[in-house]
């Protein structure tokens, strides 16, 4: 077996109970003591029962749920511990269906947690630099699969498709987003918004790219209409998506940044877990 992983059974030795699991959660997410997600003191907190603590300046009572995508679920930690580890090992992710048997809750329950998940995958706010691969897909079904209602009628290609832009840094982190479009506005909109000026950003020769380069970075490009996909250094890039886009694409983000198989499991495993706190979200919101 590679040093570099760990198997299931080895990681159900490790976390065989909610009360293993809780033990590390609070080690990686309150690594300098017990803290308050409501004032963030850890000053005066008293523990209490079965994971339990009261902060007694501000009067709550938490657990290392609350503030996180685990908060209000009757899930048991160690089962979200396990859902975790199929996601940064699973190269092609996992479905509701899978998840739901693996760890014995219903298809519905697995869905929600997946998506709890993927809110905890989304990206911060660092921009790109040095040289910067971009590309954009489009992601949907074809118009001929889709059933005689469904269908948009207005032609081929990207019709009813989202579009996704990629941003890839030469030999570092990635980044994706859904746009409502693709004019030159709002793709080199979104550029700026995640390149660092100066950096050299190659793309193809689609026309929202024009003017690119000069004052802010610089430009090369490849035409992919002479069956060209390489000039010097510049390449391509593509992440592509499904429904519930933006998650999608911030998981298959989280996957290529963090889930690196040249790192350890459980390194991969802990970025995960950095990632929980701050992004609790209801079945509401993900469902509006």
């Amino acid at each position: 077996m590679s040093r570099s992983t760990i198997s299931t059974f080895q990681l159900f030795a490790a976390f065989p109970d909610e009360e293993t699991a809780r033990t590390y959660l609070e080690g990686r997410l309150w690594a300098n003591g017990v803290t308050c997600p409501e004032c963030k003191g850890k000053e005066r907190i008293t523990t209490r029962k079965n994971g339990y603590y009261r902060c007694n300046p501000c009067k709550l009572d938490f657990t290392i749920r609350t503030g996180t995508i685990f908060e209000r679920s009757h899930v048991p930690l160690h089962k979200w511990v396990y859902a975790m580890y199929l996601v940064v090992t699973s190269r092609k992710g996992i479905s509701s269906l899978q998840l739901g048997k693996e760890i014995g809750v219903t298809q519905k329950s697995a869905w929600f947690m997946l998506q709890r998940l993927r809110e905890a995958c989304s990206q911060n706010s660092d921009k790109l630099r040095g040289i910067v691969e971009i590309d954009e897909t489009f992601i949907g079904g074809l118009e001929r699969n889709k059933h005689e209602a469904d269908k948009l009628r207005r032609g081929r290609g990207s019709v009813g498709k989202t579009p996704v832009l990629g941003m890839r840094e030469r030999g570092g982190r990635v980044k994706a987003m859904p746009l409502s479009g693709t004019t030159r506005e709002e793709i080199q909109n979104a550029i700026h918004r995640n390149v660092e000026v100066g950096s050299t950003v190659c793309t193809d020769e689609h026309a929202a790219y024009n003017d690119l380069g000069g004052l802010f970075f610089t430009q090369h490009r490849v035409n992919h209409s002479a069956n060209e996909y390489v000039r010097g250094m510049a390449s391509t890039f593509h992440n592509v998506s499904v429904k519930h886009i933006g998650r999608y694409v911030d998981e298959f983000t989280f996957r290529l940044n963090e889930g690196n198989v040249k790192r350890h499991t459980i390194d991969r495993l802990n970025s995960f877990v950095d990632a929980v706190a701050g992004k609790r979200i209801t079945y509401q919101e993900v469902i509006a």
